[in-house]
């Protein structure tokens, strides 16, 4: 065992931890975890926990179902009770998934992030990324079937006076900061019900860990107010969608290579590179960003949401916004994605993000013109004169785009690209089969 195995151990026996839970994630994103005994922490690290990991979506076939997860040291912290009637110290920490002969599984969407790090790292970066997570709060329904009522009536930043967002969002930040985890804001957002989480700016795989730790958090206090928590991209057609902007910068040592004191909006040549980049696969990606036939509802539906491939400063009609530099603070000059909604896989998310910004560095790709006008406000001329094209507009474009992209396959790898083209395809054709009720209320009609 290394020298932080070996810390983790003293910190379970010091702290009387009488549970430890191992968590992973599957293609989909979806939390997974197997709790152990402090007895078995030991051969954990050193052997792995054996599982079936052709029951994890995703991950292998049958006939190679064998596969270990061991866990990584650098993430464990311990559990807030989040309401729990239990008060025994629980442990966690975040595995990576190894086949049985020692090497990592290629279906692990945590070294699928890993691998995109590696190869920023020999170009000299370290990407880092700031996320804004959006979820409503509702009142828990009876069923799914029933309304969804939010718990306020608030706007943005609205203070709601002995609302119970304001609470929720005290006791999740305060969940957060115990699991090690810094929130830069939170804020009611523009959706009644609606709130929004701002963790801090960290490297990209300790992001996605923190991301996947804040879904949980926020859906666990919710279940133990009697709430029910959904990062569901538009759960209600009348309402805001709930989005991910993320802000990414890459840093060279202790510098932050996006930034120029002398360049437009202080965005140096290697962020405009990295900007280009995004724009370029931003239709490849788009099935992994934005990976439900719901989350092309949110960005067709208005509201700020980013619909059009352009860039722009303060212009948040634009898919790619390059965020105000913050005088004297350098780590500040960053590039804002708007696209991604909270229900997605955040390791392949980030990893292809991050990829795709590495091509526009490497291949040196120009930026196009910004756009400064509302996007949304402009004629499909106008748009088509400036060179702004759309984004998918429906998960089944997606998939098209997808099925012909040259970087989201090398990025994810053979087993996990397949199985996401899978579950896209089988998504897509489930939801083209339904009749809804508003072709019911269209098309039927009464004697």
């Amino acid at each position: 065992m290394d020298t932080q195995q070996e810390h983790v151990i003293r910190q379970v026996g010091e702290r009387d931890v009488k549970y430890v839970r191992l968590m992973f994630v599957d293609v989909l994103g979806l939390l997974k975890s197997i709790t152990i005994s402090p007895m078995e922490l030991e051969r954990a690290f050193t052997e792995g926990v054996a599982f079936d990991g052709s029951s994890v979506e995703g991950f292998t076939r049958i006939s190679e179902s064998d596969m270990l997860l061991v866990p990584d040291a650098s993430t464990f912290q311990i559990v807030p009770s989040l309401g729990s009637a239990t008060t025994d110290p629980v442990g966690r920490m975040f595995c990576d998934v190894f086949n049985p002969d020692g090497t990592r599984s290629h279906s692990d969407p945590r070294y699928v992030l890993e691998r995109t790090m590696e190869r920023a790292n020999k170009l000299g970066f370290v990407p880092y990324v700031h996320p804004e997570i959006e979820f409503y709060l509702f009142k828990m329904p009876a069923s799914l079937e029933d309304e969804l009522i939010p718990i306020d009536r608030g706007g943005y930043f609205d203070h709601v006076s002995g609302g119970l967002g304001n609470e929720f969002r005290r006791d999740a930040v305060r969940a957060l900061e115990e699991l090690g985890i810094s929130v830069e804001y939170s804020h009611h957002e523009g959706g009644p019900g609606q709130n929004e989480i701002d963790l801090r700016s960290v490297d990209a795989l300790s992001c996605a860990d923190n991301f996947v730790t804040t879904r949980g958090v926020v859906e666990e206090i919710a279940l133990s107010q009697g709430l029910m928590a959904t990062f569901m991209p538009k759960p209600v057609i009348d309402f805001p969608g709930n989005g991910l902007h993320l802000h990414f910068s890459l840093h060279e040592g202790d510098q932050n290579a996006f930034y120029d004191p002398g360049a437009d909006y202080h965005l140096s040549i290697v962020g405009r590179q990295f900007t280009a980049g995004l724009l370029h696969y931003a239709k490849d990606i788009s099935a992994i960003v934005n990976q439900h036939v719901n989350s092309y509802k949110r960005l067709w539906g208005g509201d700020e949401a980013p619909a059009f491939v352009c860039w722009g400063h303060h212009n948040r009609s634009a898919l790619i916004r390059v965020a105000d530099h913050k005088p004297g603070i350098h780590t500040s000059t960053r590039v804002e994605y708007r696209a991604p909604d909270p229900a997605l896989n955040p390791y392949l998310a980030f990893a292809l993000i991050i990829e795709a910004g590495l091509q526009g560095i490497e291949q040196r790709m120009e930026l196009t013109e910004e756009a400064e006008d509302n996007v949304w406000e402009m004629s499909d001329a106008e748009r088509k004169a400036v060179g702004i094209s759309a984004l998918p507009r429906s998960l089944e474009d997606a998939i098209r785009y997808l099925e012909e992209s040259s970087l989201v396959p090398a990025v994810l790898g053979e087993e996990a690209f397949d199985f996401v083209l899978r579950t896209r395809l089988a998504e897509w054709t489930d939801y083209r089969r339904q009749v809804t009720a508003q072709e019911k209320r269209q098309l039927l009609r009464l004697q």
